[in-house]
C-alpha cells in the first residue's frame, strides 16, 4: 500500500505534489490536470496525449464517422474552424 503524504494550499492556490508522488507518477513540470471537487474531496487526473498509434485508431474513426455522415474534407474543415473560433 502507498504511504500517504499531505501538503497545503498556498495564498495563491497552489498546491505543490510532493516528489516521491511526482517521481513514481512521471509527473514534471507544466504537466496538466482535470480537477474535480466533491464535498471536501479533490481529485486531479493528470492529462496525457494519446500515443500515435490511439491517435491514429482516433483519426481513422473520425474519418469514417464524416464519411458516413456524407461530410466532404471541406465541410469538416469549416465546422473545425466554426467550433475554434466561438468564444
Amino acid at each position: 500500500m502507498v504511504k500517504p503524504s499531505t501538503t497545503k494550499l498556498s495564498s495563491r492556490g497552489q498546491v505543490v505534489i510532493p516528489e516521491e508522488i511526482r517521481k513514481r507518477l512521471g509527473l514534471k513540470a507544466g504537466a496538466q490536470f482535470v480537477v474535480v471537487g466533491e464535498g471536501d474531496v479533490v481529485v486531479l487526473k493528470a492529462l496525457k496525449p494519446p500515443k500515435m498509434t490511439e491517435f491514429k485508431a482516433l483519426l481513422d474513426k473520425a474519418r469514417e464517422s464524416a464519411e458516413e455522415a456524407g461530410l466532404t474534407p471541406g465541410e469538416v474543415a469549416e465546422a473545425i474552424h466554426e467550433v475554434r473560433t466561438k468564444k
